[in-house]
């Protein structure tokens, strides 16, 4: 007999009266309760015209032209992907292309900074700003669906491959600048694919491989809503045209064709109005996936036929209602029209061969407005997390020396140009990330460093494709030449010689990171080892890392040789230009962490790695998400672990006072545990979006810089954990100066998920309320009671 943990079998139990009759265990193998049929879309307000308009032009449809565009076909255009098309009635179908961090395999369009670089800005403006633009390019270049943000993963799996495409370990903190990133790109005119839904925490076991199924994400209906699921939300609210279902399984049951997230959770609960796409390859079954609520079927479809002809078949065999394939056409249409495609919009792919090397007309991308914001994106995303003996900012030193393998650009012998870059080098030609590893040979283990290069971006289907790379050396030099300063560099050797009368020695490393595989730690011996060595003979040793996820700094932080350390995230192309601005304090460092960093692997749930295939279920392994709400700095709190540097930690080039905290409760808003009847708008009830309360509080720049802080408010929910990020706000302060800081709690910031009720509700009573400069250097305490 098979086992299943108490929380797994409660979430079958919502099925209990349809297999009442079933005793044999391998029954719940690929299940997870049943939810049909597929509800039509809803039409609501925000979506009503696109609605109408889409249901005028489907109407005018066969059915055979209905079935047609809801698979995809090989694109004729560098496009990831195409749907079918009614050239009858002029509709063009989709062209749905890579990024969420900019647009891929393309010429004259900006490599923007990633996922987690964005997230370590905190900056809601900024994250709107980059995402107008970038979207910009996309509608220019002739695609209408751009394949991100990326909300999942959200980092639940410390050695996760694509946690650098995501924004951030929390579920505030990422979905609130997710929202802002699909408000930007859709203003833009550009459909937003907001991935993965859900529960895509690793890369070890995503996809089937033999008689092994994909790894099943086992989790409970409180963790799912309150965690996992809080993003997504957040981007429907913002108005999201379209959902990418995940590779995995979500208890046990592949994602693309789970009915309960599709059909139960994202098209009822959610009040979703645009269509699901599969990911590439994600679509497993024909029917079942159709009835669950899959809409699109990328990049083509074995089991819907290759122009559909399968669904056609069904319908005339009575397999499936008519109905459920004129919804499918009708969200994709709508998608379209709610994004203003209809009118004035290029050409799909234009300019975007499916080979950009060959001849083909260019077409320009690049707005000169975007400079501002790649280079103000690229600043602000880094985090200073070590700054003693006044090693920063940098005062035109006479001698500087530089190490480390990601100083420079990438060596003049790869092959340049617009395309992917992956670990440090021009990637050209190749298929996919395995084709090429351009990591450092003879490490122990699985490479983890990208050894050809400075980074911009990690590696895989989210990596963007820049104009130019602004390395760290290149930037360097330029500034070395206005101040008169000389130059001392090595980059091969890993026990470097170091001149003595230097000023500072500037040690650059990376962590790399890449869609295909989880990372096989969070530290490298090469790399410590160079740190290591330098200190050894340099007592101003200044460190910065270029890391597509936590990096671990425990080998050498608390060498007093070792003076600063950045984490530079992935700047995307402006890197060396941003860094040294804020190295020679042209610009004051601003980021704070959006992870925590541990003193040791060990410290993060399940030691940080990937949930293996083993007995008993080899061939359909189990990732139990036992620690329910406890990831990152909710753990670390449950737990009482010290954290190297904490969630929400960066240091900046001044001080920061925090005082006079106020906590109102508004008037003539209900704040009883069960809310007033509401209606149902993309995100959720519509009351969830309710402010309930307010907090103010005062921060004073205690220094003689002027400086952006990025105050956090943080609630205890009874029952829950200690403490959760329920507001941000980042504010330029100036030096002397005082700013008050204000924040808005909203029902949905303070409530729990009943699972009995199957709703959100507010626990009455005392919260405890906290606001700071990180998840545990929090000043003001005060109580809300509702």
């Amino acid at each position: 007999m098979v086992s299943f943990s108490p929380w797994r079998i409660l979430l079958l139990s919502a099925s209990a009266a349809a297999i009442a009759n079933i005793t044999d265990d391998s029954y719940f193998y690929g299940q997870s309760p049943p939810v049909y049929p597929s509800p039509p879309m809803p039409g609501s307000s925000s979506w009503a015209a696109a609605h109408a308009k889409a249901v005028a032009l489907v109407s005018q449809m066969t059915l055979e032209e209905k079935a047609n565009i809801t698979v995809g076909y090989s694109p004729l255009t560098g496009c990831s992907g195409e749907t079918g098309s009614v050239p009858r009635l002029n509709w063009p179908g989709l062209c749905l292309s890579d990024a969420g961090n900019g647009l891929r395999a393309t010429d004259f369009v900006n490599g923007w900074p990633s996922g987690i670089h964005v997230g370590a800005s905190w900056d809601k403006n900024l994250a709107y700003q980059r995402a107008l633009h970038m979207g910009g390019e996309f509608k220019t270049k002739g695609v209408h669906v751009a394949l991100g943000p990326v909300v999942a993963p959200l980092g639940r799996v410390a050695e996760g491959g694509r946690n650098w495409e995501g924004i951030s370990n929390d579920p505030y903190l990422c979905g609130s600048l997710a929202g802002e990133t699909v408000r930007g790109i859709q203003e833009a005119g550009v459909t937003t694919s907001v991935k993965h839904y859900i529960g895509y925490e690793q890369e070890t076991n995503r996809n089937p491989a033999g008689d092994v199924a994909s790894v099943s994400a086992n989790i409970d209906d409180k963790t799912l809503h309150e965690l996992y699921l809080w993003p997504f939300a957040d981007a429907l609210h913002a108005g999201a045209g379209c959902i990418m279902c995940s590779y995995n399984r979500v208890n046990n049951s592949y994602s693309c064709q789970n009915s309960k997230l599709l059909n139960g959770i994202l098209k009822t609960e959610l009040g979703f109005e645009g269509f699901v796409v599969s990911d590439w390859g994600g679509q497993h079954t024909g029917l079942a996936s159709a009835e669950a609520g899959l809409d699109v079927a990328m990049p083509s479809s074995s089991f819907w036929g290759s122009t559909g002809q399968n669904l056609l078949q069904a319908v005339n065999n009575g397999s499936l209602v008519e109905s459920r394939v004129t919804d499918m056409a009708t969200r994709i249409v709508a998608s379209w029209y709610q994004m203003g495609q209809d009118s004035g919009f290029p050409a799909g792919g234009v300019g975007m061969p499916s080979a950009f090397y060959k001849p083909h007309t260019p077409v320009y991308a690049r707005d000169p407005s975007s400079k501002e914001f790649l280079v103000d994106g690229a600043l602000e995303g880094h985090v200073l997390v070590k700054n003693i003996n006044n090693a920063l900012p940098l005062q035109k030193p006479k001698l500087l020396s530089v190490f480390g393998y990601d100083a420079p650009a990438p060596p003049e012998m790869n092959v340049g140009g617009p395309n992917d870059l992956l670990g440090g080098t021009w990637f050209y030609g190749y298929e996919s990330e395995l084709d090429y590893l351009p990591f450092l040979e003879g490490l122990p283990g699985t490479p983890q460093i990208a050894a050809n290069g400075t980074i911009i971006s990690g590696g895989g289907s989210g990596a963007n494709a820049p104009a130019y790379i602004s390395a760290p050396f290149d930037a360097i030099k330029e500034q070395a030449y206005e101040d008169g300063t000389s130059l001392y560099w090595d980059f091969l050797n890993v026990a470097p010689t170091v001149d003595t009368s230097t000023d500072a020695c500037l040690v650059f490393i990376n962590a790399f990171a890449s869609e295909g595989d989880d990372r096989a730690g969070l530290h490298d011996d090469y790399s410590d080892a160079l740190i290591k060595n330098v200190a050894a003979s340099c007592p101003n040793t200044i460190v910065t890392i270029h890391n597509a996820g936590i990096r671990l700094v425990d080998q050498w932080i608390e060498n007093p040789n070792i003076t600063a350390v950045i984490f530079a995230h992935l700047p995307g192309q402006d890197s060396g230009r941003a860094l040294v601005q804020l190295l020679y304090g042209q610009q004051s460092f601003s980021g704070k962490l959006p992870y925590t960093v541990a003193k040791n692997e060990s410290d993060y749930t399940n030691g940080g790695k990937p949930s293996l295939a083993e007995a008993p279920y080899t061939y359909f392994p189990q990732s139990d998400f036992s620690e329910g709400l406890y990831i990152d700095y909710k753990y670390f709190d449950q737990k009482n672990i010290t954290p190297r540097y904490e969630f929400g930690f960066g240091l900046t080039y001044t001080t920061f006072s925090y005082s006079d905290l106020e906590i109102n409760k508004l008037d003539g808003v209900s704040t009883a545990p069960t809310p007033p009847p509401s209606p149902v708008i993309p995100g959720g009830i519509a009351s969830l979006w309710d402010v309930v309360a307010q907090v103010t509080a005062t921060v004073t720049n205690t220094g003689n810089v002027t400086c952006a802080e990025i105050a956090q408010l943080y609630v205890g929910i009874p029952g829950g954990p200690v403490k959760q990020l329920r507001g941000f706000s980042k504010i330029g302060v100036p030096a002397g100066g005082n700013v008050t800081f204000e924040f808005d709690l909203m029902r949905r910031d303070l409530s729990t998920w009943d699972t009995c009720s199957q709703g959100w509700v507010l626990q009455g009573g005392s919260y405890n309320i906290w606001v700071g400069a990180s998840s545990r250097n929090l000043p003001l305490e005060g109580t809300l009671t509702l």
